[in-house]
Formats: C-alpha cells, structure tokens, sequence
C-alpha cells in the first residue's frame, strides 16, 4: 500500500506548500508520538542550517510536548549525528529536520527509532493513519517539557573521533573540507582538526539560505579546484545533512559512492575483517561488482534508497554497503549512513597504507553510464510492457556480458529511468536513447 507522505527518506517538499508546514509538522508530531512515545517518553529534535529549520523546530516541539513528551533540541547537526544521540540519550524518537541535498526552499522530516535506525514502511503507515486525526493536546499536568542540549556538537564529534582505529591519527594529511554550509559544517572541520589533520574549509559559512549551492557533495567543482591548487592530500565533501560524502584526490578527481565503498571492502577484505557481502544498489556502477568479485568479494544488490542497502546488509550479515551518490553505511561504527564517519575510514585507509586516495580507487574502473528520464502521462510498471521488455532482451544480447540495462520508475513522479551501462561509451548511449524512445512509444 502506498504512503501518502512518507517517501525514501521521510517527509520532504517546498516549504510553505503541503505539507512542508507549520501546521501539518505539528500534526506529525502527535501523531508519530502516539506510534512510539509513551507518554513521559523523549523525543530528540536536530536540523540542518536551512532558515525554515526554526519555523518546522518549534511546530515539532510544540506537537510533541502537547502530546506528553519530553523534547531534547540538539540544534544544527548532521542526521547520523541525531541518530547517534538518539541512542545515547535512550530516546524514544529522534527527529530530523532537512532536505538533504536539495536546495533551501525545500525541508523535510524524518525520523529514527530508539536504535537509531529508520523507521520501517509498517509503522510510517501506522503514523498516517493519525494524520487523518486532529493534533491531540493532554491536559496540562500531562504535557512535556523542552530543553536545549548544548553539548549536542561536542557529543558527537568525540563519538566520530573515537571511531578511528587505535594508534591511527591524522598527521601529515592536508584535508579540504567542505561542509555543503549544511549541518556539518562545524562539527567535520573540528573533528578532522582534533585527529592532526591540518584543515582547509569551505562550505562552512551558513546564512539560512546557501545551503548545498555551488558546494558539498552535489557540487563539488570547487572542491576538485581546491585541493590541487592548495597541495592537498585529499578533499572531504558532505551533503546539507551530512549522510551523504564524495571525496576528492589529491590531483582533482571525484571519487564517488561507489569507489569510496571499493577503497572500505578492499581493505578490511586483505586484514581479513570483511564481514558478510558488500551490498549496493541497482544503479550502482558495473564496475564496482566487477572489481569486487576479482578480489573474491561478494556483492549484492538492494532496491534504491539507503534504508533498502541498510535492510540487505542486516539480513546477510554484512557491514557494508552504500549507493553511487555517497550514502555509504559502516555498520560496526553507526546505524545509519554517516558521511564524516565513512570520510575517517577512508583517511585510516590512507594513513594505514600510505597510499594516496588516487591509487586506493584505481582498482576499480568506471564503466560508461547513460541516464534517460523517460516523462510518462501517469505512472506505469514498465515491466508490464511486452514492447518494452522485448526491447530490453534485445539490447542486453547487444551487451552481452560487458554491461546492463535498468529500467525504474520514480518513486515520486511520472517518469522511468531508463540505465544502460557498458564498457563502450557510445554502445552505451546509442542503446539508452533506443530504449528510451520505446518507454516514450508504449507511455502514449
């Protein structure tokens, strides 16, 4: 059954329009308090840096505590950083406030469950479904308290330094951070600082409205300038809420999602600390499984959308995993994606080997990608096509074993994306745009 609200990653639109509102973020709130907070339980409340973030704050609050619960405000920081003290503070629900990657006009809500995890579709049912109600308000001696916590930022930093390896420090490496001017954007440069590295950033001068533009890991151009025209070791880029990391090596060139998760397996693999398969999504790169499997690494699969990596890896056992864009999950340091977490294993890596980020990735090539957004009148499985499929069984025997076609519909919009990925550039685009225009064809 589908969610009216609830996407891949909780609640998000334009601010101002539904539901990105004050008066639907108070109803929220009542109603995911009476899913999972006792009354008397605690919620945690933490945001980006947007300038919405205090409008949506004091609804949230003022929902949870007139439905009984005691409110926890941690403040701008990153989303694993709020998971983290969800757990620590023994919460009931934490709350984060952003939009992720997307621009200032937009916000969202999500949230996490005592264990620090993402809530599953079952209970974001159950929320809607008191959603349909009026926002309750108990009577006075029942309702909750608010607090700010002001040590929120020093909490989590000291959790992230303390993820280093024993004996493993940052001296010598030059880092270029940049912070998206997003929730991470104190708290990353202090960290690396506190660990020896010596810390160049960018990105990290908040105004409420310059979040993820022109910086972080959705636009990282200034970043691969940076860090070789300053002689640096490696560049560090985090999206506006701090789940999501790109890096950059030393000679300017973006290093993604994908190869991030191959530099992580490939070395726990040869200290014989990999456990369980690597897991990735359906876009993730050919070359990424390719590369794994010369080196006797299992890779496996999941659905697009960090929570499906997070729901493969726990049922394989694994501790692994990630998507192209740079939500990369460590399972044995956190519960959640955690771009600056995922940012220090990479640097370990460096400082363990030696080696420098570029000759870490260059293990595993990128194969040729070609994306075609195929706009339909209304949503449509294009499973469901005899034309497209046969459509599709041509075009993976032109490819044969040198590459794959994926074939999705959006999530939240009438459009399929149609992927064809290869190790011959133009075999690749000639074969994306044929398809496209037969989703185009069967979509009329």
């Amino acid at each position: 059954m589908s969610k009216a609200y609830f996407g891949t990653d909780g609640v998000r639109g334009r601010v101002g329009q539904d539901p990105m509102t004050a008066d639907f973020a108070m109803r929220l709130a009542s109603a995911a308090a009476q899913v999972l907070v006792p009354t008397g339980g605690t919620v945690v409340i933490g945001k980006d840096t947007r300038l919405s973030g205090y409008m949506f704050e004091s609804a949230l609050e003022a929902g949870f505590v007139a439905a009984g619960a005691d409110v926890l405000l941690l403040g701008p920081l990153p989303t694993p950083g709020i998971a983290r003290l969800t757990q620590e503070f023994k919460a009931d629900l934490g709350v984060v406030i952003s939009a992720s990657h997307n621009a200032y006009f937009d916000n969202g809500i999500k949230f996490f469950d005592s264990s620090g995890s993402k809530l599953t579709d079952s209970i974001e049912h159950k929320i809607e479904e008191h959603l349909k109600e009026r926002a309750i308000t108990l009577e006075s001696q029942a309702l909750g308290k608010a607090k700010r916590i002001d040590t929120a930022r020093v909490r989590y930093e000291e959790f992230c330094t303390a993820s280093m390896p024993d004996g493993i420090n940052l001296d010598g490496l030059k880092v270029v951070f940049d912070g998206a001017n997003g929730a991470g954007y104190k708290v990353g440069p202090r960290a690396l600082t506190a660990l020896g590295a010596e810390v160049i950033p960018i990105g990290c001068s908040p105004n409420g409205k310059n979040i993820n533009d022109g910086c972080g890991s959705t636009e990282p151009g200034l970043l691969q300038l940076t860090v070789p025209a300053l002689h640096a070791s490696v560049g560090v880029a985090l999206d506006g809420d701090g789940d999501r990391l790109v890096m950059v090596d030393e000679e300017g060139t973006l290093i993604d999602g994908d190869q991030l998760l191959y530099v992580l397996a490939t070395a726990r693999h040869k200290k014989g600390e990999l456990k369980g398969p690597v897991v990735g999504t359906v876009m993730s790169n050919l070359g990424l499984e390719h590369a794994l499997k010369a080196q006797s690494i299992e890779f496996r699969r999941a659905r697009v959308g960090d929570r499906y990596v997070l729901e493969a890896l726990k049922d394989a056992g694994g501790v692994l995993g990630g998507e192209t864009s740079g939500h990369v999950l460590v399972l044995d340091k956190t519960t959640t994606g955690d771009g600056l977490i995922c940012a220090l294993e990479v640097l370990a890596v460096m400082k363990e080997t030696g080696k420098p980020l570029s000759e870490l990735a260059a293990g595993m090539p990128k194969y040729p990608q070609t994306m075609v957004n195929v706009r339909t009148e209304q949503r449509m499985d294009p499973g469901q096509s005899a034309e497209i499929q046969d459509a599709v069984a041509v075009a993976e025997d032109e490819l044969a074993d040198t590459g794959r076609v994926v074939l999705r519909a959006s999530g939240t919009e009438p459009v399929i994306r149609v992927m064809v990925e290869g190790e011959d550039a133009d075999q690749v685009f000639s074969l994306a745009n044929r398809l496209a225009s037969v989703v185009a064809a069967a979509a009329t």
